[in-house]
């Protein structure tokens, strides 16, 4: 497997890392796993979605030389100066920091794009100035829009449905052109629905699958909007980290300034969603539907022939698996 390859040469020759958003869901994952690998990381974040005890509970779960391989940096990918600060001497960029939601870009869409747009300007300007040989980012697959075509490929997508939709292909849109002008190698990641470990389960904007399981084992009402038969190709955050490592690391040339779908191609309704989780937890609990949300797509899966065949990406988690895992680490932290 490649991603078992990658792995040994990352132990044998360490890299510096910077991990934007490193506080927060996928950037935590992140870092554990570049920590446990011996490389040495960099991590900003300014806390605005992302929470100190993320920060605590990787540190907490690695060797003290680990934990000494981690510099932190408090600073806001919206101000230049702290972008370049961190992008000093470092080799490759994972870049997870951004405003997530839907609901959130349609409330307040000019928030989103000083984080989503300018902010991202920041990142990849500071490490085009900086030599950074390789940035790597989060994009979604939010930018397939109202296109109904299934499976999603990275070639075909749609009209935007939010501005936070909008906000990620102009992150596609702005690599692809400092790839063509300054020569950067990017690579972007078009997530699918991650969840896991970390994922914030609380405020208006929270992600359904940590909502959901936090509600069922406090026992209050979980929500579908809609009819439930809206479905969603679901990915466990393990893969999502496999796909960050495997894109920083990929010699190919040809595999370099594209965009790839990075989830594990699994259909999963929202009502099978649903009874999955309370299956688990052993709850014979009903679920209350209400409206469609605006902005939301109907149907999601993915085509992931790109991401294995350029990549080599081998997504290791089924959501099954993901979920008993993810409800597991929930359990520890309510109880």
């Amino acid at each position: 497997m490649q991603f078992e390859k990658i792995k040994q040469e990352l132990k044998n020759h360490p890299r510096t890392w910077l991990v934007t958003g490193v506080a927060g869901f996928i950037g935590s994952n992140l870092l554990e796993s570049l920590l446990k690998l011996n490389q040495k990381v960099v991590g900003l974040d300014n806390f605005v979605t992302g929470h100190k005890n993320n920060l605590d509970d990787v540190l907490n779960s690695v060797p003290t030389a680990a934990r000494n391989n981690f510099t932190f940096i408090e600073g806001d990918i919206c101000r230049l100066e702290d972008c370049r600060k961190a992008t000093q001497n470092v080799d490759i960029v994972l870049h997870q920091a951004a405003l997530g939601s839907v609901p959130r870009s349609i409330a307040t869409p000019e928030v989103t794009n000083e984080t989503n747009v300018t902010g991202f300007l920041n990142i990849l300007l500071a490490a085009k100035d900086a030599n950074v040989k390789r940035f790597v980012y989060a994009s979604s697959s939010s930018v397939y829009g109202d296109s109904p075509v299934l499976p999603k490929s990275e070639a075909h997508i749609g009209n935007p449905l939010s501005p936070y939709a909008v906000s990620k292909y102009t992150n596609e849109l702005y690599a692809k052109a400092f790839s063509n002008c300054y020569g950067i190698e990017t690579i972007g990641l078009r997530y699918f629905n991650v969840f896991g470990p970390r994922q914030n389960p609380s405020g208006p904007y929270a992600a359904v699958i940590p909502l959901w399981i936090l509600s069922l084992l406090k026992q209050e009402p979980v929500y579908i909007n809609g009819d439930g038969e809206t479905s969603r190709d679901f990915c466990y955050v393990e893969n999502a980290v496999q796909a960050n490592l495997l894109a920083a690391m990929i010699t190919n040339p040809d595999a370099l300034n594209r965009v790839y779908n990075v989830t594990v191609g699994q259909q999963k309704t929202l009502n099978q969603l649903f009874d999955s989780i309370a299956s688990y937890l052993t709850l014979k609990i009903k679920p209350i539907y209400r409206d469609f949300r605006a902005g939301d797509i109907r149907h999601s899966l993915a085509d992931m022939s790109n991401c294995k065949t350029f990549l080599g990406y081998e997504p290791t988690e089924s959501v099954e698996n993901g979920l008993k895992k993810t409800i597991n680490w929930f359990q520890t932290i309510h109880n």
